[in-house]
Parts: C-alpha cells; structure tokens; sequence
C-alpha cells in the first residue's frame, strides 16, 4: 500500500518462497547455511544448551550490498528465485531511503539525517519464514516475544494466515491481513537514532494448528563501522539523551533474542 511495488510482484514473492519450503528436504539442504553463520536454509543456531527453539524454517540471506552477497545460499529451485529476489532488493531499497527521509521529516530533522548515520554501505538481510502447522499452537510459538534489532523491518506477511502480535500494555493484540501490504516494523536501532521519539514494539509469531504461515522479513542492518546514538536534533533539556552510542548492535542483538533478552535495554542511560 503506497510502496510502489506491485501486488502482481508481491504475488510472486509470496509462491516463489511457499515453493521452496515445499521441496524435498534434501534439495533445501543444498542451501543448508555453515556452522557458525547465520546465512542459509535452516533453523536458527544453537546457542545454548537450554535454549528454546522457535517453531520455524528459514532462509536468511543478505540482499545487500552486492559484495556481502553469499550466492551459494541463493536458491536455484524454484526457477526465477535469484533473479525475482535481486530484483525484489532493489525496489525495498528504494522503498528504504524514502521511509529514512519521511521519518526524519515527520520529526521536523533534515531529511538526510538518520541516512548518513545509518551509512552508505548499510545492509539489508532478507528471511524467508516458514511457520509449519503445528500440534500444540498452546503451548508452542512460532517466534518467541522480542523488538527487531535493525533500524525497521520490512515485513511481506501470509495473504491467508494471521500469526504475528504485537504487545502493548501488557496484552497480545493480532495484527490483520491487508491486502497487498508491506508491514514496517519500527526497530531498536530507529529508537535510539530518534532518542525514543519511535518505540521499537516486542512482537511474537504465534502458531497454527492446521495451516502453515508464510512470510518475507527484511531487516535494513547499518554498516559496521558506523556508531548509532540519537540525533543532536532530538537531544535537549527538556528531552534529554536517553541512550548510550552503540557500535555492532545486531551482534549483542543474536545472543540476546536467543536468551529471551531485549538488548536495548543495555543501552539506556
């Protein structure tokens, strides 16, 4: 709605990814991501022992920028995969830096503002999710409760299967099904660059008993080089600071997601 990309387009992102979690097993592990790395087909790593795995299959990839590409994990099945995604990445780009300019605008900031802090070589990691029917949706989830660790996310959901929450005042509310959408889901990252302006929301994906739920999640990643903190703009006596800079936030942000932690929370003031 209001993105710029068809639904025809979307259409075909939505059956090309519910196409490649219904091939044989052995096919999706020709794409099975390394030890270590969490670029790939798979589940996500195990970190701990007692850690509690999220009712998911996945296929995490970074779509951007070109050199930090892993094209072995690129699906070749179903035909159209690679091309379809790479052209998908440019028109969420494009998409990305319009959302950056509107928010900095909507904050009476220069438009340009929480680019440059997000870098020229930021990233953009894109993951296809499969949340399979699953027996005991009572007492399992499909992905336990957390906020994003990217600047926002940019969420293609199920056109059919409701799944994800969103928690506000201590209660679970569904989020719907509009047609055609790209949710935009605010992160820790934009929290801080907007000194709390913007709250990252804690969201979880619930499970179904009888179907499956599908959906495309871009996270947009700042380079690793760059230092996030909130923006001169919004920082005064009467708003004072309320974060620390932090530097490699999405890797604090693994460990912690997998320990039921927010990590935002380190970085207050």
């Amino acid at each position: 709605m209001n993105h710029g990309i068809t639904e025809d387009f979307l259409d075909k992102i939505y059956k090309l990814t519910k196409q490649f979690f219904a091939l044989p097993t052995e096919e999706k592990q020709k794409y099975a991501r390394d030890i270590g790395n969490v670029q790939g087909y798979g589940s996500d790593m195990i970190l701990s022992d007692d850690k509690i795995l999220d009712w998911i299959d996945r296929l995490f990839l970074t779509t951007y920028p070109e050199d930090q590409q892993h094209l072995k994990f690129w699906p070749e099945v179903p035909t159209g995969f690679r091309e379809t995604l790479h052209e998908y990445t440019i028109k969420q780009h494009a998409v990305i830096e319009q959302f950056f300019k509107a928010m900095a605008i909507s904050l009476d900031l220069e438009e340009s503002v929480f680019l440059e802090m997000h870098g020229e070589n930021a990233r953009m990691d894109t993951r296809f999710n499969m949340y399979p029917p699953c027996p005991r949706p009572d007492i399992v989830i499909g992905a336990k409760p957390h906020s994003d660790g990217s600047a926002f996310t940019l969420l293609l959901p199920d056109k059919d299967v409701e799944g994800l929450q969103f928690l506000k005042d201590e209660k679970w509310y569904k989020a719907p099904i509009v047609p055609d959408t790209i949710l935009i889901n605010v992160g820790d990252l934009m929290e801080i660059m907007s000194n709390g302006m913007y709250k990252s929301p804690v969201h979880r994906v619930v499970t179904n008993s009888e179907k499956q739920r599908i959906s495309v999640a871009t996270f947009c990643v700042p380079s690793p080089d760059k230092e996030i903190q909130p923006v001169v703009g919004l920082v005064s006596e009467a708003r004072p600071r309320l974060f620390k800079t932090v530097k490699k936030y999405v890797e604090l942000y693994f460990d912690s997601y997998q320990q039921g932690l927010r990590p935002i929370e380190a970085a207050l003031i």
